[in-house]
């Protein structure tokens, strides 16, 4: 049940509403490229807020979609391949390495990016305010809230002295948060176990050689890749019996204790009116990055039952949704 909303995006539209066709939209079909690290519900957001600003599949939209199916090592050729349909816009979808596969494929077709953790530090956009070239999107932020995690999981299990933490190796977001991770849990005197991952294999390995380093909680640094692999990290973290917070809704649907984190829907849908935008004339270079600025605490009870902890009640007032 929902506790209370943020806006979680500058300029961002909490609500919907059907919006008139203009003439030009009714006149002309447009092509959209959306790339994606891991299968997600994410551009079926996207298409949705889309279709009630006036852009219907079908009618005057084609949406192309390629995803990599967890293979970073595939992104280049999709993207390659998304640039020679010549879309009118190109999305790349969660993550910083699909923003990097489409900014290397295309200089002159507009890019809308979506959660990429640090844009001018990977490169992506020279300041937030004027993007540069043929780019602009939204900004993840969520690298500098590591510290906030480590507050909230520490509520719920009091004496935390080793902390698991769920990383892609290599992982442009990995190399932005895990840093601001070390120095949180250094100020707090708490230990980190990494646990490197890319498969469901490496999952298990991984989290179970932490807990018998003594790991008794655990924080993931989410990624496509692990988003992909939620429902193992889910039972394994069960066996294991290991509270966990992520930065993303879909963990904590999947069975994880909590997530603090933007709020993804709105997310996509922001970067659907960021695209509208673009089809109406706009320039991506005229466009500002748009940063989070709000985030949401989801509290999963089932998971709290299973793993036999109290949530506090003071936690439980301050959360914006809670899954029972």
């Amino acid at each position: 049940m929902r506790r209370r909303e943020f806006i979680t995006l500058l300029s961002a539209t909490a609500t919907s509403w059907p919006v008139a066709v203009s003439a030009q939209q009714a006149s002309k079909t447009y092509r959209l490229a959306y790339l994606e690290l891991a299968s997600s519900d994410d551009a079926a957001i996207v298409k949705k807020r889309l279709e009630e600003l006036g852009y219907v599949e079908g009618k005057n939209l084609i949406f192309d979609l390629r995803s990599a199916q967890g293979d970073p090592g595939v992104l280049s050729k999709l993207a390659a391949d998304l640039v020679k349909i010549n879309p009118d816009v190109f999305v790349a979808g969660f993550g910083t390495a699909t923003a990097k596969a489409a900014q290397a494929a295309t200089s002159t077709i507009p890019v809308v990016f979506v959660g990429v953790g640090d844009p001018i530090g990977s490169g992506i956009v020279q300041t937030l305010n004027r993007p540069g070239a043929n780019i602009t999107g939204l900004g993840g932020q969520s690298a500098e809230i590591g510290g906030k995690r480590l507050e909230i999981l520490n509520q719920v299990v009091p004496g935390i002295h080793t902390i698991a933490v769920l990383e892609e190796p290599g992982a442009p977001y990995t190399r932005v948060a895990l840093p601001e991770l070390r120095k949180a849990a250094d100020a707090r005197g708490q230990k980190l176990v990494i646990c490197d991952a890319l498969t469901a294999d490496d999952v298990a390995t991984s989290l179970t050689a932490a807990a018998k380093a003594g790991a008794t909680a655990l924080v993931i640094l989410d990624t496509p890749v692990l988003v992909a692999l939620r429902q193992q990290i889910v039972q394994v973290t069960a066996k294991l019996r290991l509270p966990g917070i992520s930065t993303v809704r879909p963990f904590a649907e999947a069975g994880v204790l909590l997530s603090y984190g933007p709020d993804t829907q709105q997310m996509y849908r922001r970067a659907a009116e960021l695209i509208d935008k673009i089809l109406k004339g706009e320039k991506p270079t005229d466009i500002p990055v748009e940063q989070v600025t709000k985030f949401s605490l989801i509290v999963n009870l089932k998971a709290a039952k299973a793993l036999e902890f109290d949530i506090p009640q003071t936690l439980l007032a301050t959360a914006d949704e809670v899954i029972e």
